[in-house]
């Protein structure tokens, strides 16, 4: 049996989106739509999803890696997209074909089941939609009832067409491999946007007496494309009342819940308590009884229960074992660690740094690359010296050490268990357990006053 496969149009520019990022890169809620697409997708899919990049390509492949790409050099209409990707196609053994744009992040699992059920045995099915105004999409032209083809809205002539009946095309196809082999080399771009256009193919299909199916979808909009800013913004402002409506009835705690943003790929726990305004993006888990404050960003981080995140605190790539305190304003980069019941305190920055249990950083510092045991206490101002120009050093710190304030660590370097480290030393060698370091320079009173001159008046 043939291969069931997708392919998302992700080539277009999005000029209207007034900016240089690919379209289907613009982000809801943290994330590029054309990930929304792909969620969508995989589960009827799996990983047999195609991408047709084009403007921006590079980027689009870094923000979706793993994805297989196929290039439309030249951004020549969605039919040309699909000619591009049929050789490659092809040569996958795909034998039926889902066509879907990039642009569409409200499309749901559940939307794309229906329409696949609905396809029956038809050689080339598409979905429609109806809209009380029709703005630019496609027409879909009936006669009698009966399906005559898709003209675009640059296109429609009512003088030959008549009024338009509000029913659009919602830019989702299915279609059997060896149809669009056949009707393909048969577009023509005589239009006014001089493209090659997909649902040019619905016309060709008919005139030769294939089987095509118009499968109306309601008035749904979860199908329409995001074109604009504003549109992005409605789109983003749907997403983030739904999620937050379904987190609220599983029994999430959110306070101030309009201004809480919350992506569809983190998972957050019944129990847990947020309160906005605040982002939590990525693959983000916020686990039942953790505690996000206000004003704080959470990416890609797990946060446990009984933790606490406090306000204007900034995670990403972090984990946060239970009971431990982070904030306020305190920065967690990827690779950081804090350990149960140990605290970051404000103005404090870790950067692949494990921090053990019960150890505290409480204000001023920064720990990159480093690994600090449990119950050590460092003082406000220490810095771990990582970098020399070239390269990236580690700097351990044994167990219940004390690390006196405005301290410098310069890596590679360990400090052992029960050590003390006098306050403004330069640590530049090993520090066996249980000693003390100090490491300046004895201070000297030289015995000489000042001459304060009074100030000259004016």
């Amino acid at each position: 049996m043939g291969i069931h496969a997708a392919c998302v149009l992700a080539a277009g520019k999005g000029t209207r989106m007034h900016s240089s990022r690919p379209k289907v890169l613009q982000t809801l809620l943290g994330e590029p739509m054309v990930r929304y697409v792909l969620a969508a997708l995989e589960p009827h899919f799996a990983d047999n999803i195609w991408l047709v990049v084009g403007h921006g390509a590079e980027e689009v492949q870094k923000a979706v890696p793993g994805s297989r790409f196929v290039l439309q050099s030249e951004q020549l209409g969605t039919g040309h997209a699909l000619a591009c990707a049929l050789p490659v196609l092809k040569e996958a053994g795909v034998e039926r074909l889902l066509v879907i744009n990039g642009d569409v992040p409200l499309v749901t699992a559940d939307i794309l089941s229906r329409f696949l059920e609905q396809m029956g045995d038809s050689e080339l099915a598409f979905a429609t939609i109806n809209l009380d105004d029709p703005g630019a999409y496609g027409r879909i032209v009936r006669k009698d009832g009966h399906l005559v083809g898709i003209v675009e809205a640059k296109d429609y002539d009512m003088s030959v067409w008549g009024p338009p009946s509000g029913e659009v095309n919602a830019g989702l196809y299915s279609l059997d491999l060896g149809l669009a082999e056949k009707l393909l080399p048969r577009l023509n771009n005589a239009n006014k946007s001089g493209e090659y256009y997909i649902t040019d193919l619905i016309g060709l299909a008919l005139e030769e007496g294939h089987r095509v199916a118009g499968i109306i979808c309601g008035t749904t909009t979860a199908l329409l494309g995001v074109n604009s800013p504003l549109e992005l913004d409605e789109a983003e402002t749907i997403l983030q009342k739904d999620i937050n409506r379904r987190l609220l009835a599983s029994g999430v705690i959110l306070h101030a819940a309009a201004s809480v943003r919350i992506s569809p790929f983190a998972q957050i726990e019944p129990g847990a308590d947020i309160t906005g305004p605040c982002e939590i993006t990525g693959k983000s888990c916020i686990r039942a009884d953790a505690c996000i404050m206000t004003n704080c960003v959470v990416r890609d981080s797990v946060v446990e229960g009984g933790a606490e995140i406090r306000p204007f605190s900034h995670l990403e790539g972090a984990l946060v074992h239970s009971g431990a305190l982070v904030g306020p304003y305190a920065r967690l980069r990827p690779g950081a660690e804090l350990g149960v019941n140990s605290h970051v305190g404000n103005f404090v920055e870790l950067k692949k740094t494990k921090l053990g249990e019960g150890a505290k950083a409480n204000h001023l510092t920064y720990l990159g690359d480093a690994t600090i045991g449990r119950g050590t206490n460092i003082g406000a101002g220490t810095i771990t010296c990582n970098y020399d120009g070239k390269h990236k050093y580690q700097t351990v710190i044994g167990e219940h050490a004390f690390i006196g304030s405005n301290t410098a660590m310069v890596a590679p370097v360990r400090v052992g268990d029960n050590t003390l480290i006098g306050a403004g030393s330069t640590i530049t060698r090993d520090v066996p357990d249980g000693e003390l370091a100090i490491a300046r320079s004895r201070q000297k009173n030289l015995g000489v006053r000042r001459n304060l001159q009074p100030e000259e008046k004016a």
